[in-house]
């Protein structure tokens, strides 16, 4: 009888086979998270630890050629969604399909509302997201460039579009994962506006 049967401990090999397979459950946990909310119907479902912190420290320099009336339309830093205001922080790209579905809605949310609204032009090669702002219309107070997408790895971003609105002391109110539509717009982005107004 060996000496693991007569102490009762499982065999040195088990113990370390056990170990080896604990990242890939937790990999497959993790997985059948995310499968989860998208099958659910509604993506905005996935999860984002950055809710309620601060948002990334980031400057992003402005989308060359861009004019509003005549003045060229900025970029921006984190410095500026601490503004003591909301902002609605946008990631979209010229070849991005739900991006065209979901603009209408930007649109109508700056008009109705007035929240000052920020776009990050996600890996966009020059001129596509100032094509499509001349397109579709502009939205923005200011668009930053996130040519190497290391802005929407630190915001967490799954996939273009995804909205965020962000509280005047500049910390992430809400997290919106696809394009907005018309209900969305009533159920979620508003409310969180209007709630990040009252703070």
């Amino acid at each position: 009888m060996s000496a693991d049967r007569d102490t009762g401990r499982a065999p040195e090999p088990s113990r370390r086979r056990g170990l080896a397979l604990l990242p890939f459950a937790i990999f497959f946990a993790i997985a059948a998270m995310f499968a989860f909310a998208l099958r659910s119907g509604d993506p905005s479902k996935l999860p984002s630890a950055l809710i309620g912190k601060p948002a990334p420290e980031m400057t992003l320099p402005a989308l060359a050629g861009l004019r509003e009336g005549g003045a060229a339309v900025p970029g921006f830093t984190t410095a500026d969604l601490r503004r003591g205001e909301p902002t609605v922080v946008n990631f979209f790209a010229s070849w991005c399909v739900p991006c065209v579905q979901e603009h209408p809605q930007l649109l109508e949310l700056r008009a109705r509302t007035g929240v000052r609204i920020v776009g990050i032009n996600y890996k966009d090669p020059d001129p596509g997201g100032r094509r499509f702002l001349g397109r579709y219309g502009n939205p923005y107070a200011a668009v930053g460039v996130d040519d190497s997408g290391r802005a929407a790895l630190e915001w967490g971003v799954y996939g273009m579009p995804e909205t965020f609105v962000v509280d005047g002391a500049g910390r992430i109110a809400m997290k919106h994962v696809g394009p907005i539509t018309p209900q969305m717009l009533e159920m979620r982005i508003v409310p969180a506006i209007e709630a990040a107004r009252k703070k």
